[in-house]
């Protein structure tokens, strides 16, 4: 080894996990705090093993192995003889898919507590500058929008530092060829299976070399670790394509329903369901739901989901976060009796919680306002008029639970919508002590898993439904609970066309949760045929929200049509490859998106004209099909060779009008 300019070429060589303080000048994965105020470290390769399978992450989501899709795991053991400190990197290769995972179990074996101050849980070094970085950034009801940009000298980075994933940047990004498109060029996907705080960097070094590193927000973030104890890392995924961007995205599709999404509702069939929010909102009771309910079961309707105003005394946002038990003036005859009453139209119920939030106006605030999340001497941040439950607490968790069990052991209730509608703020309580405060942010995290996995295992049978302000914490580490989460709370047919594009780019289109709503739309005000509504809606886990007893005899026969739509095209959007034809964020005209069924028999294209042009023509061409079979169009009866539609494509010039829209399906011919 050459001692006399280790400085020198430890800022040069690639990394696997690099350490903070010892010549390595780029962003680090790991760095601690000794008893002596010292922060170097220095882990050198000690072992390392191989097995088949995959570990669990104890109290972390994470993707799994099956028996259709094995994979192997490599275990590294790397050592700072020093500070007495052991990290194990550990990887795991999919056998079927172009994936690897990582993660990092660090334990302290020394006699002297440590603080961990930084404890990324990927690193990645590239030979090249010469690469672009993809994101999904946004706000409230405008989520995952995508953004490109170029690599330039020094650091790009994304994260959150609200104690959720975010609307305003999701745990995504790739690193692609400067001439990546969705059909060619290399890609490197990277995501983050955890629901917190995140950090995500690609630096960009003097050597034009590229640093990617992912993990958990070092921003506040500290962990003391005693003798022998161990802190786990969440998971990075991390996908290669070498066809382009949307290779990458079927990929994650693919990991995601297999080996990420579990429970009941993994591969079993979801109910069309009609949410009452933007029905009623707060201004419901029993026999509106049940008049609602009666609409929806002679539509083909399958579930009825109460939302948000049924607890406590609940008629707006102002009040009884936390007190999870029935407004009885709002459910005459209790929840039992509506929930029977609804069971008997051969529908099932779901029901609204946001177990994670506390009013002030609360019997449970009133008992208990230290269980809020606060500094002491500090006052409060109200926002949306509530505050956070710390759920760094089991007392705090536990009690939340016991009142959630005893709602769902009162009727037979099929489906949670589990909501979360504030960041986090003054973060701290008055019973940890001062060197673990700043632990507070992850173990919240692991308090909301630990709250999710006890729900599913007593309630086996439940579809839960994750929810945050819409999208603020749609990411892998929710759909380890929940195989669907609803998207946005901007159910405009338009927009979504641009949010749930975005949302593809990671996530399979059985976790993008997708209502019908009202015309003119609550959140834009804009006209959209019903039409279009319901083909946007289709592309996810569909449903309606809007008052269907309202609705003229035409809008109920396109209710009807639209559920056995959904029903003849559900294997093939659920389960089938996506193909982005057209993006809204570089067509302001139309979008188009198409699935494939997995042996390439079938194709569902959707098309929405977004902003009508004069003179507006097109082709449409499809991708993913065999060139050698034939197709046909089964609405217009015209027949295809595979090899044209994919050339040519489908002649969709016509006379559009803003927000029309159209499905056509396409059934191999095998006469």
């Amino acid at each position: 080894t050459n001692d006399r300019d280790r400085a020198s070429f430890m800022d040069t060589l690639p990394f696997e996990y690099p350490c903070f303080g010892l010549g390595d000048y780029r962003e680090s994965a790991f760095k601690i705090m000794d008893a002596n105020g010292m922060s170097t470290c220095d882990l050198r390769y000690v072992s390392h093993k191989m097995y088949e399978g995959k570990p669990k992450l104890e109290g972390l989501p994470a993707t799994f192995a099956t028996e259709e899709s094995g994979c192997s795991t490599l275990e590294i053991t790397m050592y700072d003889k020093y500070a007495d400190i052991e990290v194990v990197l550990i990887y795991t290769a999919f056998d079927k898919l172009d994936v690897i995972t990582r993660s990092a179990v660090i334990t302290n074996k020394s006699e002297k507590p440590f603080k961990i101050t930084r404890a990324l849980s990927a690193c990645v070094d590239f030979d090249t500058d010469k690469m672009d970085m993809i994101t999904l950034n946004g706000s409230w009801a405008r989520e995952r929008a995508v953004e490109r940009c170029r690599l330039h000298h020094g650091k790009q980075l994304v994260d959150s530092c609200r104690g959720e994933s975010s609307h305003q940047n999701n745990p995504f990004v790739a690193l692609c060829d400067n001439n990546a498109d969705e059909d060619k060029g290399e890609v490197f996907g990277f995501n983050f299976v955890y629901s917190g705080n995140f950090y995500a960097q690609a630096e960009v070094t003097q050597h034009k070399k590229t640093r990617f590193l992912m993990g958990i927000n070092p921003l506040d973030f500290e962990w003391l670790l005693e003798k022998g104890e161990s802190f786990a890392c969440p998971e990075v995924v991390m996908v290669h394509s070498d066809e382009g961007i949307g290779k990458m995205s079927r990929t994650f599709h693919d990991l995601y329903r297999n080996n990420l999404i579990r429970g009941e509702y993994k591969d079993k069939r979801r109910p069309i369901l009609i949410n009452n929010w933007e029905a009623t909102y707060f201004n419901f009771d029993t026999d509106k739901l049940i008049d609602i309910a009666k609409e929806a079961s002679k539509l083909g309707i399958e579930m009825l989901v109460m939302d948000d105003g049924w607890f406590g005394h609940r008629d707006s946002d102002n009040s009884s976060l936390g007190d999870w038990f029935v407004y009885e003036k709002k459910l005459k005859g209790g929840l039992k009796y509506l929930v029977d009453e609804v069971n008997k139209l051969g529908m099932k119920f779901g029901i609204w919680f946001e177990p994670e939030m506390i009013s002030p106006d609360s019997e449970l605030y009133k008992a208990h306002p230290d269980w809020a999340i606060q500094i002491k001497g500090r006052p409060l941040t109200l926002c949306r008029e509530q505050y956070v439950l710390d759920y760094s607490r089991k007392e705090v968790r536990d009690h939340v639970y016991g009142m959630m069990k005893k709602i769902l052991d009162s009727a037979n209730i099929e489906y949670i919508k589990w909501d979360m509608n504030r960041q986090l703020s003054e973060v701290g309580n008055e019973v940890f002590p001062p060197e673990r405060q700043r632990e507070i942010w992850h173990r919240y995290v692991l308090g909301v898993y630990e709250m999710q996995e006890r729900l599913l295992t007593d309630f086996p049978d439940l579809l839960l439904e994750n929810c945050a302000g819409g999208g603020s914490r749609f990411d892998a580490g929710m759909l380890y609970y929940s195989p669907q989460i609803w998207t946005s709370d901007d159910t405009d047919a338009i927009e979504r066309c641009r949010i749930q594009y975005g949302t593809s780019m990671v996530y399979p289109a059985s976790s993008i949760s997708a209502h019908v709503s009202a015309s003119p739309n609550h959140q834009t005000g804009r006209l959209t045929p019903f039409e279009t509504r319901g083909n946007v809606a289709m592309a996810g886990a569909f449903g309606y929200e809007l008052d269907l007893t309202k609705l003229t005899d035409e809008e109920r026969a396109l209710v009807r049509k639209q559920v056995a739509q959904y029903h003849a095209y559900y294997d093939i959007i659920q389960n089938g490859d996506l193909y982005r034809l057209v993006s809204p964020f570089e067509n302001d005209v139309c979008c188009a998106w198409e699935y494939v069924s997995a042996d390439r028999s079938e194709a569902l294209l959707t098309f929405v004209v977004t902003k009508c042009r004069v003179g507006f023509t097109t082709f449409i061409r499809l991708r993913g099909l065999d060139p050698e079979k034939r197709y046909q169009d089964v609405e217009t009866g015209r027949i295809y060779s595979g090899d044209t539609l994919m050339n040519v494509g489908v002649n969709l010039s016509r006379y559009w009008k803003d927000s029309e829209s159209l499905i056509c399906y396409f059934r191999e011919v095998t006469e």
